[in-house]
């Protein structure tokens, strides 16, 4: 049993990646139930492999009265054996049974392969506990009627109905990029929830795929999303020189395309943030052209006037250009038309001033998108 024992813990150890002590404490434990279970003699063993050869020795408490003989022994008793045996002090002796090999290597076969399950189980977690809020490339295993599948290395991650983006289809063996949102242990192994609607995936494909943002040149600042449909993203340059709006867009608007594309053409709008809540509020509206801002300060609100002819752009769709733009500026956004404005006096404003939106962000969508 020795020396195949030693030559299939070799082999674990080396095709699973766990460490020897592990499987050491693991197979040390199976023994001892083994023992325990099959000859019911000393309570308080250890399992001692020497030169690979199993032995079992118990351990027993030296004390003046004894109680219970397979924990305790005397001093008297003890002092037989060796006389510097003092109260207290823990006697072993040797008690491996003759036939401890065959029974304790169909135990402990059983019980090694638990122990090495949960060991593969904690370097499976310990590895994707630190990868929540990454983006990884999977590759759909199965579907139910309430999650997709998603193999992404090691383990499954389950992709919930309400992470997916609606409308979208997902084919077996089909490779898609998910969001790591939560990474939990559980009795059966870690398990893995993953997105493709939570914002930070946008963030992830936009690190990729823009390198003045993964190396800190330009910085996201916020991100609104409605996944499959529209997102705005804010982005700001800490370097003057450096246009933070184009180097997200891309010569011919090729790097967001890319990201447009991976989200099976949700459209993106790009705009440059400003630490001015009249500037940002302005720029969040894009494609729309905005003639004025007016801040209220302890509301946290504005009010925006926009050409007559503009009123339905700004607002977008179902409203979902003005809530995204407040979305991502945190600010709340009451859109009037310019007649309406001069009606209620309350534009022109001393402040009033046109802001266009920058072109080159928008030729990627007609207007009536």
């Amino acid at each position: 049993m020795s020396s195949e024992l030693m030559k299939a813990l070799a082999a674990v150890v080396e095709e699973k990646g766990i460490s020897e002590e592990v499987l050491m404490e693991a197979l040390e434990a199976a023994l001892i139930n083994a023992y325990k279970r099959n000859f019911n003699q000393a309570q308080n063993v250890r399992v001692d492999f020497n030169n690979g050869e199993a032995r079992v020795f118990s351990r027993k408490e030296v004390v003046e009265e004894v109680f219970d003989p397979r924990l305790e022994i005397s001093l008297e008793e003890a002092r037989s054996l060796n006389s510097a045996y003092q109260l207290e002090d823990i006697v072993e002796q040797e008690v491996t049974p003759n036939e401890f090999g065959r029974v304790a290597a169909q135990t402990a076969k059983q019980v090694v392969t638990q122990r090495v399950r949960e060991a593969e189980r904690g370097l499976i977690y310990e590895e994707y506990v630190d990868r929540e809020e990454d983006i990884v490339t999977g590759i759909v295993e199965r579907l139910d009627a309430r999650n997709i599948y998603v193999s992404i290395g090691k383990v499954e991650a389950a992709l919930p109905v309400n992470e997916q983006i609606q409308g979208e289809t997902y084919a077996p063996h089909e490779r898609i990029k998910v969001y790591i949102t939560k990474v939990e242990r559980t009795t059966r192994g870690p398990q893995i929830i993953v997105s493709r609607t939570h914002p930070g995936l946008l963030r992830r494909l936009f690190e990729m795929e823009v390198p003045e943002i993964y190396d800190g040149t330009v910085e996201i600042k916020s991100i609104a999303r409605e996944a499959g449909d529209r997102s705005k993203i804010s982005v700001f340059a800490h370097n003057e020189e450096i246009d933070p709006v184009g180097s997200c867009v891309g010569a011919k608007g090729a790097r967001v395309q890319t990201i447009v594309n991976e989200l099976n053409g949700e459209k993106i709008d790009i705009v440059e943030w400003s630490e001015d809540p009249v500037v940002f509020v302005a720029n969040a509206l894009s494609p729309s052209q905005v003639l004025d801002v007016q801040v209220d300060e302890e509301e946290k609100s504005t009010t925006v006037v926009v050409p007559d002819y503009q009123l339905s752009l700004a607002i977008g769709k179902r409203g979902q250009n003005a809530r995204l733009a407040a979305k991502l500026t945190g600010w709340k956004i009451d859109i009037k038309s310019e007649t309406d404005a001069r009606e209620l006096g309350i534009y022109p404003s001393e402040t009033s001033v046109s802001y266009e939106p920058k072109e080159e962000v928008f030729d990627l969508y007609s207007e009536e998108d």
